[in-house]
């Protein structure tokens, strides 16, 4: 008896901007699929504009899931996210061979392809030590301790979002382990193989992709967006690039001008911190969002051979 060839996930990542749902659409037209969405933010529907939300044209054509299906008041994070895509995609392939994922959120991948340990249970007194510290020290301080702790996870996190730091300092202090060290535990056993493309382009080429995107999100009412969500400007979800920057605004800490180039400049950041966290993958192949057919015939040669 043939044996049965074992089910493909097919991944697009890569830093944003680089034309990751303009491929995965593609891909999915071609290979009659559709699209699990990797990208942390998307999960929020009040961020359609900041996160660049496929359009509801594209989101028509192919279907995609964990898109906009979360509000901003509630708490989701890739464990919860891991469990999710698992039990869609048990039921999804006992019918169908294969589906796309496509993001940007090395965390959430890693969530699904390797899973995430257990991190231990929070203890309420360190971490009103630890958060105190911050509010009386800031977060350089924060990035200090930080960066002596677990330089590992220094070296991929956004510096500017104290949240993801704090929980990094609170795992520490509760195990005495790095945080990094539970992001890189056992592989989990999944029922399906997976493919990782990732895209990139040359630096000045990427950037310039950024620079129009930001402005082309301004132009889409990306300040009334955030506007909007002022009443949340505390939760998690909106402590991200593109929201910040205009809270700061409004504020009256930066001119519009100001925070319009602070959001391209942090977005160029947050670029390289993804491809520090992609090069990582020693099975990933890396194509120019241009190249598809060298894409297709890669993913057609990885199909031959599952089967």
């Amino acid at each position: 008896m043939q044996e049965i060839s074992q089910p493909l996930l097919i991944i697009i990542t890569g830093p944003t901007a680089v034309g990751k749902t303009s491929v995965a659409i593609r891909l999915a037209r071609k290979f009659n699929t559709s699209i699990i969405n990797a990208d942390s933010r998307q999960v929020y529907r009040e961020m359609r504009i900041g996160t660049s939300m496929p359009s509801e044209k594209e989101q028509s054509e192919i279907t995609h899931y964990f898109l906009g299906h979360r509000s901003v008041t509630e708490e989701y994070d890739a464990s919860r996210y891991e469990i999710d895509v698992i039990h869609l995609l048990n039921d999804w392939f006992l019918h169908k061979r294969q589906i796309i994922m496509a993001g940007g959120s090395g965390l959430y991948i890693d969530a699904v392809c390797r899973g995430i340990d257990d991190l231990p249970s929070v203890d309420p007194e360190i971490r009103k030590r630890i958060r105190k510290e911050y509010e009386e020290s800031g977060i350089e301080q924060i990035r200090k301790l930080l960066k002596e702790k677990d330089p590992e996870y220094f070296a991929i996190v956004d510096a500017n979002n104290p949240h993801r730091m704090l929980k990094a300092l609170e795992v520490y202090d509760i195990t005495g382990r790095p945080y990094s060290s539970f992001l890189t535990g056992q592989t989990k056993q999944r029922n399906f193989k997976t493919l990782m493309i990732g895209l990139d382009l040359p630096r000045q080429e990427l950037h310039k992709r950024i620079n129009s995107r930001v402005d082309g999100m301004m132009a889409d009412g990306l300040l009334n967006e955030v506007k909007s969500l002022l009443p949340f400007r505390n939760r998690n979800a909106l402590n991200t690039v593109g929201y910040k920057e205009l809270f700061a605004f409004l504020d009256g800490h930066y001119t519009f001008e100001e925070a319009v180039d602070k959001i391209k400049a942090h977005t160029r950041q947050y670029a390289r911190r993804q491809l520090t966290w992609f090069r990582r993958y020693s099975n990933i192949r890396w194509f120019h969002p241009s190249d598809m057919d060298g894409i297709l015939d890669y993913i057609r040669k990885n199909v031959n051979h599952n089967n």
